[in-house]
């Protein structure tokens, strides 16, 4: 690969063409894969004990796909998934491709106040999901949400809050009232002959979009990005090519799928490039993640920054052998030089890269290379990736800045997202009319092309690799009792990179106290969300326009909690 950059005075760098994008829509990815190497083991989800080769895989999607259409999904219908990683996760995300409906993934975190949103808001016609996930029990968010479900004479369901929803399809057993089983789906397959999903295939287009992930934004509610099956099969694509991905190797997969990271770094990348995905727990757990790398051989391992400090320090480390590790991503929060350093050695991954993206740009924009010294592949977050330009521009007069200077990095190419889904103002406001994605996030270009995030969006917290929107905790605190004013921020924590901290003033009267306001999220919003630090306050820090000032709430907190640890 090689950046090209028009003036080399200014922060602009545009990558070289090779190889080619892949003008094809999921499926047809799938199925020339299979058709390459149908033998070729394609899933092994550890904790189901299950396996798949690609034409195993294939068939599984294909015989999911018929059963979708026969309960009525049409091209262009949203599909939700709320659960966490295993089979069916990775089977339905490309069963929904070949049929041309959108897939809507579903953070497993959420809770009922989070989930009608994005359900409602995305316009959902299905939903695919599991039992629950920790303390929460999908079954009663549904309930929560759609009290119908309990009077349900048939598996269709009528909803007063979610008009649009109508099929619930259940992973696993006892199967609730109102639902249908995954098997009943896989057997109702029968219904719809294969010429059908032929003719239904034919009718895609790679520019259609494919799937839709919600991102919380700073203005209120969550987003709904919309990626095309182009955005996410090149990306997947380039991603693999920069960690030398073949058909030999085998990827350890310990992120969600519901996020970009698992879905299109590991998931379609593994596709793209006939890998092997390797599943090694519902959600991340290091010492099955280090068991999964032994025992299945994997080449390859993905995670963000903390992952790999908890696999690193797991009691049993030293008794795993991870000698067949080679490459890997490692994404989602800046990466400590002597955490990278021990992944390399001890870990015995050598070819580990450094990612820096989000979810509107597909979500990889630059990536390190693995023949880049250890100190760049920390220090920086590599070059865009081909096919993609980058600039870092004045946040004022949006003009490039010189090489080295801070500002905001923009991004163009086939990587764009298409928008947020029902959504225009803010896909504007993301977008500029040249196709010029503003990221939001401060970064630093150098001759070489190489980028350094300086910063981000002042307000966005970044907890383990999770983002965090201060705006939409704020909005959920207010509807609490006795709360007359809150103000989110985040404040540095050596495990997780940041922690949710929240100063808030009671309304008159009120005997409200931080445990109280800690109880009141717990089981209403998504624990990473929960705030760390709670106190009560009489005022806040404030300009002379009477805005807030998050920057010294933040100041406070952290001199406080320096205080209390001398």
């Amino acid at each position: 690969m090689t950046t090209e950059t028009v003036d080399k005075s200014l922060s602009y760098a545009r990558s070289g063409p090779t190889p080619r994008l892949i003008e094809n829509c999921i499926g047809c990815v799938l199925d020339d894969t299979t058709q390459k190497y149908p033998d070729q083991e394609a899933l092994i989800v550890c904790h189901q004990t299950k396996r798949y080769t690609y034409r195993e895989l294939r068939d599984q999607v294909e015989l999911t796909a018929r059963g979708l259409m026969s309960i009525g999904i049409q091209k262009g219908d949203r599909v939700g998934i709320w659960s966490t990683n295993n089979s069916e996760w990775v089977i339905t995300q490309f069963a929904t491709a070949k049929i041309g409906a959108i897939l809507v993934n579903i953070n497993p975190s959420n809770r009922a106040f989070e989930l009608e949103y994005v359900l409602r808001q995305s316009e959902c016609r299905a939903l695919i999901l599991i039992e629950g996930f920790r303390n929460s029990n999908y079954v009663e968010a549904i309930r929560q949400v759609c009290p119908e479900i309990d009077q349900a004479e048939t598996a269709t369901l009528h909803s007063s809050a979610l008009p649009e929803l109508r099929r619930l399809i259940f992973i696993g057993g006892p199967v609730p009232k109102g639902t249908i089983s995954w098997d009943d789906l896989l057997s109702s397959a029968r219904g719809v002959c294969e010429d059908d999903l032929r003719a239904r295939e034919s009718s895609l287009n790679f520019n259609d979009g494919i799937n839709i992930q919600y991102t919380s934004g700073t203005t209120g509610s969550p987003k709904g990005a919309v990626l095309s099956h182009h955005n996410i099969v090149n990306n997947a694509m380039l991603t693999a090519d920069s960690q030398r991905f073949t058909h030999l190797d085998r990827l350890c997969i310990p992120v969600p799928f519901y996020h970009c990271f698992g879905m299109v770094l590991s998931n379609m990348a593994c596709v793209v490039s006939g890998a092997t995905m390797v599943v090694p727990a519902p959600h991340f757990d290091a010492e099955a993640t280090l068991r999964a790398v032994q025992e299945e051989g994997c080449t390859a391992l993905h995670g963000v920054p903390t992952m790999f400090i908890a696999e690193l320090e797991h009691p049993k480390f030293s008794e795993f052998d991870l000698r067949t590790l080679r490459t890997g991503i490692m994404a989602g929060a800046p990466c400590p030089i002597e955490i990278m350093k021990r992944v390399l050695n001890e870990m015995h991954c050598p070819e580990l890269t450094i990612a820096y993206g989000l979810t509107e740009a597909s979500p990889v924009i630059t990536q390190t290379k693995p023949s880049d010294s250890v100190e760049l592949r920390v220090k920086s977050v590599g070059k865009p990736l081909p096919h993609t330009e980058v600039k870092i521009v004045h946040r004022l007069t949006g003009q490039i800045v010189p090489i080295g200077e801070p500002g905001e990095l923009c991004t163009r190419g086939y990587l764009v997202m298409q928008g947020y889904y029902r959504n225009l103002e803010a896909t504007r406001a993301a977008i500029d009319e040249e196709g010029w994605l503003h990221t939001g996030d401060l970064g630093i270009m150098d001759a070489a092309g190489y980028c350094n995030i300086t910063g981000r969006a002042k307000d966005v917290i970044i907890r383990g690799g999770e983002n965090i929107y201060p705006r939409e905790i704020e909005e959920f605190l207010y509807t609490c009792p006795g709360v007359r004013m809150v103000q989110i921020v985040g404040i540095p924590d050596p495990k997780y990179g940041e922690q949710v901290a929240a100063w808030v003033q009671i309304e008159q009267g009120s005997s409200l106290t931080a445990d109280d306001i800690v109880s009141f999220c717990t089981s209403k919003i998504a624990y990473f969300k929960i705030p760390k630090y709670v106190q009560i306050v009489d005022e806040f820090p404030m300009t002379v326009t009477g805005k807030v000032q998050k920057f010294k709430i933040r100041e406070t907190i952290m001199k406080q909690r320096k205080a209390d640890s001398a």
